[in-house]
Order: structure tokens, then sequence, then C-alpha cells
């Protein structure tokens, strides 16, 4: 009976003791998961709320931060959103990009735990938004029109004549760079030929959608690699298709590097599986060759793919139908514009003469006293880069991950070119995204953080500012031309000389 009376009061305590402690357990882990919900639900917000404001601002009138305003404010450009009336002040405008940039942070802290679904429709939200406006930031949409209308309306050949040879074209007043020949790949030249009879609005619109298009592709693509490679889908999702480069300056932009991107997520996807099914280097490396035809950077990706099988058998094949696929844009360049097809070729080189005031090697120039950007200091660079390339391509064949390496190139690249444009940097976002590299996230990052830094006044006492505007009179030398041309925020070298012949 004792031993009963002892036994039966401690069972009540033994109850009591455990339940609580349990029950804090089990109610402490869905709050802290709810509350990080919570914040990547309001950054989702943020972004596309900060996206609605900048471009329905920048559609209310004609505003700094779309530069093709120099040529007109017709309503093609502004776009449906006109009508709201929101303004959009240099001190706003830098508000809202450090909201979009907080509410990113956000939401890639909290994309494991938000829906696909809403990282989804986030991103189709802000994409529609954009398309919607007006080009932000950049006229180089209104560059491809001029090159597309020039070899189809006037018979020249954008690789060896420019926009300047048209000037009567209604085109012309909307472009920043009328003595530029066309710096884009065959495919994409020749594919805009399709465009130039829409007109200019038509036109525009058409690049807008394209750009949409490309990015919204790029991004499925890219949750398509990620959960192939074990990686999070959803983070690499967020990680792509809301950060404030893709939607702000590229999409915004209506840039032709949105195909790029989506060239280089079409490789990672094809390449992402186990056996004959999933793993089909050849067909990524087509993919690759496909995006040199629009832009030449594919290209870089293009060596590590064929490296990243251990066989050398399945090596040589790879290299194979990377030789045919490039022959093939080639063939198709050669068709197209005969023994000018390799043309753009030249035009990058002449573009790579210029020294974007905010490149790397500019600002680091200007941090250790140089007068300008000498040459022999880009050249520094440059025999950086090779040798990140090198090391990069020793490491891939010994077995490291071939999109690790080729992205810290692509970074090499981007940090070591004088010619750096802000939108530059969505090059390695798939590559990154990926890759579940913690380092070359973290990199990726910063790059994407300065690329923004490029449009902030408050970041000006960081930055080497913009080089003097030069203007030179044209008007009593070629008719018909406006009456200056501005070249401002780059500089030229000093063997480099400005051809202006007609």
């Amino acid at each position: 009976m004792g031993s009963i009376r002892t036994a039966t009061p401690t069972s009540p305590v033994g109850i009591a003791e455990t339940t609580p402690a349990r029950s804090a357990t089990e109610t402490g882990a869905p709050t802290r998961a709810g509350i990080v919900r919570a914040l990547g639900a309001l950054g989702l917000l943020g972004i596309v709320t900060s996206i609605f404001i900048v471009s329905a601002g920048a559609s209310s009138g004609p505003g700094e931060y779309v530069p093709a305003r120099t040529g007109g404010w017709p309503s093609w450009m502004a776009g449906p959103l006109r009508g709201l009336g929101i303004g959009l002040s240099n001190a706003g405008f830098q508000t809202l990009v450090v909201v979009m940039c907080v509410s990113y942070l956000l939401v890639l802290v909290a994309a494991s735990r938000l829906p696909m679904a809403a990282l989804a429709s986030a991103i189709v939200l802000a994409n529609v938004i954009l398309l919607l406006g007006p080009p932000l930031i950049s006229q180089d949409v209104f560059g491809y029109l001029a090159f597309a209308r020039l070899g189809v309306l006037h018979g020249l050949d954008p690789y060896t004549h420019f926009a300047a040879e048209a000037p009567t074209d209604p085109v012309y007043q909307f472009i920043g760079w009328p003595f530029q020949n066309s710096p884009y790949g065959p495919l994409f030249t020749l594919a805009s030929y399709a465009i130039a009879p829409l007109g200019l609005g038509g036109g525009l619109w058409a690049f807008k959608a394209l750009a949409v298009l490309s990015s919204v592709a790029a991004v499925a693509l890219i949750a398509r690699a990620a959960d192939r490679l074990g990686r999070n889908a959803r983070w690499a999702v967020a990680f792509v298709g809301l950060n404030p480069v893709v939607l702000l300056l590229a999409v915004g932009g209506a840039h032709n590097d949105t195909l790029l991107l989506a060239t280089l997520a079409a490789a990672l996807a094809l390449t992402a599986g186990a056996g004959a099914r999933g793993y089909k280097p050849r067909a990524a490396a087509a993919a690759l060759a496909v995006g040199v035809g629009v832009k030449l950077t594919a290209g870089l990706v293009l060596p590590f793919l064929v490296l990243a099988s251990p066989l050398r058998r399945e090596r040589l094949r790879v290299a194979v139908s990377a030789c045919v696929a490039l022959l093939a844009v080639a063939l198709v360049g050669v068709l197209g514009f005969g023994v000018h097809a390799l043309g753009f070729l030249n035009a990058i080189g002449e573009q790579q003469q210029l020294v974007a005031s905010h490149s790397l090697p500019a600002e680091t120039a200007r941090l250790v006293g140089l007068s300008g950007t000498p040459v022999w200091w880009r050249q520094l660079y440059v025999v950086g880069f090779l040798a990140v390339v090198a090391y990069s391509l020793w490491r891939t064949a010994r077995g490291a991950d071939w999109r690790v390496a080729a992205a810290w190139s692509t970074i090499a690249l981007l940090v070591s070119t004088a010619w750096l444009l802000p939108w530059y940097a969505i090059w390695v976002l798939p590559l990154t995204a990926v890759s579940g590299n913690r380092r070359l996230c973290a990199a990726t990052l910063l790059l994407c953080a300065y690329a923004v830094l490029f449009h902030l006044s408050l970041a000006n006492p960081l930055l080497n500012p913009p080089s003097q505007t030069v203007v030179v009179d044209l008007h009593s030398t070629i008719p018909h031309l406006r009456h200056s041309l501005k070249l401002t925020g780059f500089e030229v070298l000093h063997h480099v000389k400005l051809d202006l012949r007609w």
C-alpha cells in the first residue's frame, strides 16, 4: 500500500512537467517561421510596389529616368500608366530603389518558406508592370530599332553603316549612339529585322515584350535546373527573378541581355539532370552558341561546359557540337550579311576602347591618383581576368563544378572590363543561382549592389564623378543632323580617334 501511495502522486507531476515544455517547443517554431514568412511577404509587396511607382512615375512625364525623352514624348513610349499622374523626383527614385533592394534581401532570407506560387506571381506581376511603362535608364532599345530599320528600310548593313547615315528616319531622334555599328550578333540582328515593319511604337513594344518573355522563361528554366541539382528552387527563382538589376535595369530597359539570360538558363537546365534524358551537354552547347549569336559574352561559358565531363571522349563530343553550332550561327550570319557577318566583332573592339566612368578600372585608377584610366592600367585588369579564366578552366578540368568556375570567370570579366554597363551584372546570375556556393552568391550580390549604385546620387561621394560632357558641333558640317552630339559618362582614350565622318 505504501508503494502505491508513493507512486500515485508522481504520475501527474511528470505529466505537468513535460507537457508545457513540449507545447512551448511546438508553438515557438511556427512563430519564428511565421515571422520569416511575413517578412518575405512584405518583401514581395515592397518589390512590386516600388516597381509600380517607378514605372508609373516615369510614365507621367518626360524625366531623367527615360533618356529617350530627348526625342519627344509620344504616348506609345510613355505607356498606359501615364494617366495615373504619379510623379518621380530624384529623391523619390532613390528611396524606391533602396526599398526595392531591402525588400529583395528580405525575400532572399525568407524564400525557402514562401510558396512558389507567391514568388512566381510577384515575378510575373513586376514584369507586366515594367512592360506597361516606358523604357527606363537606357536608350539601347531604340538602338536595336535603328539597326533593324537601317537594314530593312534603308538597305544599309548595320555592321558597316550607322544610324547617322539615315538621319531622316524617325527613330534617329530617340537613339543615343548614332555613330556606332551594331555590336550584336547576327542572330539577334536578323531577328530584329522582323520587328522593323512594326514602326516605332510597335517595335518598342515588341522589344519590351521580348525582354519580359525572356526574363520569365529564364526564371522558369533556372527553377528547373536548381530542382534537378538538389538546390533550393524557390531561392534560385527569387535570386534571379526578383533581382533589382534584372527588373529595373534589364527588363525595364528592354535590353537584349535578357535573351542571354535565357540561353544561359537553358544550358543549365539541359545539364542539370542525370542520365541520357536529363544530362544533355551537346544541346546545352547549342543553346550557348545561340547566345553567342545574340551577344559574344555567352561564348565565355562554352569552354567550361566542354570540360565539365571527366571523360575525354565526351569532352570531344561536346566540343564538336559547340563548333558545329557556332558554324551554323556563322552560316546564318553569312547568308544575312555576307562577308560582313562578323562585323559585330569590330564594333565590340571599338566599344572596348571606351571607358565607362564607373567601371572598376576607372574607379580604382581614381583612387590611386592616376590621370584618367591609362591603357597600361586597363591591361593589368585584362591580365588578371585571363589568369582567373585559366585557373578556373584548370580547376574544371580537374573535376571542379563548371558552373561555379564559369561564374567566377564571368565576375572577373565584369570586374576587369573598362566598358561596364550596370545591366551586364545579370550575366552571372543564372550560374550563381544554381551553384550552391555561398562565397559566389555574396560576390554576385555585391556586384549587383554596385550596379544599382550607378544610378543613385547618394553614392556620388563614393564613386568617380562622370567625365565632363563633350559637345561636338555637327550642324555646320553634316546637314539634317541634330545640332550637337553629347558624349557623357565615359572617357575616350587619348590614342583613339573619334570618327564623325558622313
